[in-house]
């Protein structure tokens, strides 16, 4: 900006010394030439600006464009004027008309040049970012129920918008209006979390009439639906995660992100549980962690109800969930004192 208003006002000064240098003093030649200097700068400013939102391929094009016709007039002027008289007012009026064309067409065509470039530049920008572009993602009636796509949407982690076939919008429907109370409060859960979805998150939700009538199977008809969009799948049903992947469509499992993001714990390390009930094999206990994980401790029957330290033995994961297996602290010490007696 002081860029622009320091050449203005050296644009009027010099008006100004060229008044002054005509008319040696005379304030009509001052005026006018302090005038014609704040117009031209103000003319060059207004196309300086315009041509910001110009894309520069448009931009040097329609410079060379505009060059190219002024050379292209000139020689046309300087060969008229070998030819034909230059006090003819054909002559002159022709000059005033190749002044004016030759540069105009060139620039129109270097415009229009600069245009062509630019939008391929962009296309071939556009197909080396269509690799990039988020995948679609198909919602499965089980993760829908289950809550935790919504908080998961929350956090911004997940790019894109989603896509939900008719068939789960009527399962959905098919399941809150069961006669089971609670098959019927899980069905309405899920269209509580849609419409959550749609309505407080910035992700788009796009419902798509596409459906598969000659199979019966709804998980059948969103991995065929998966199939035939490249979209991935959004589960926690660990059956349809098999049947996706054993057909090359890609699953995102919530159970599989809620595991990666829990604490890890490794063999050896010691922990502190609360035995809660008695396991499957006998004299197991069984704990859960603040996160859900099942903690299974040998010999702990007798330690149900109680606060206990168990040490790690191994760890079990997989898509349905994870298992740590352990055994308590206090056999574990006993053990390395009677090897330590020999």
């Amino acid at each position: 900006m002081a860029l622009r208003a320091i050449f203005f006002s050296v644009s009027v000064v010099l008006g100004l010394g060229v008044g002054f240098s005509i008319s040696s003093g005379d304030s009509t030649y001052l005026l006018a030439g302090a005038g014609l200097g704040a117009l031209l700068s103000g003319t060059i400013i207004a196309v300086e600006q315009s041509l910001q939102h110009v894309p520069s391929v448009m931009t040097i094009g329609g410079g060379v464009g505009f060059s190219i016709g002024v050379v292209l007039a000139g020689v046309l002027i300087f060969s008229a004027g070998q030819i034909f008289p230059q006090s003819s007012l054909v002559t002159q009026f022709g000059t005033m008309a190749v002044l004016i064309v030759l540069p105009y067409l060139g620039l129109v065509v270097g415009l229009r040049l600069g245009k062509l470039s630019d939008w391929e530049i962009g296309a071939k920008e556009k197909e080396t970012l269509k690799g990039y572009a988020p995948v679609p993602k198909l919602l499965d009636t089980s993760v829908i129920i289950d809550g935790r796509i919504a908080d998961l949407c929350e956090t911004g982690f997940i790019e894109g918008g989603f896509i939900i076939p008719q068939f789960i919008l009527q399962e959905l429907q098919h399941i809150s209006d069961s006669a089971d109370s609670l098959k019927r409060a899980r069905g309405r859960r899920g269209l509580d979390i849609l419409n959550h979805i749609q309505k407080k998150i910035d992700i788009e939700v796009t419902i798509v009439e596409e459906d598969f009538p000659h199979i019966k199977e709804v998980d059948a008809k969103l991995v065929e639906l998966g199939k035939k969009l490249g979209a991935k799948i959004f589960t926690n049903d660990l059956n349809l995660n098999k049947v996706a992947e054993l057909q090359g469509v890609r699953v995102l499992n919530i159970n599989d992100l809620t595991n990666a993001l829990k604490p890890v714990v490794l063999p050896g390390e010691t922990i502190r549980v609360f035995v809660l009930k008695e396991g499957k094999e006998a004299g197991q206990g069984v704990a859960y962690l603040d996160d859900g994980t099942m903690v299974v401790v040998d010999n702990a029957k007798r330690c149900i109800g109680k606060n206990v330290d168990v040490i790690v033995t191994s760890v079990l994961q997989t898509s349905a969930g994870r298992m740590i297996f352990t055994r308590l602290k206090e056999e574990s010490d006993r053990d390395e004192l009677s090897f330590a007696r020999g």
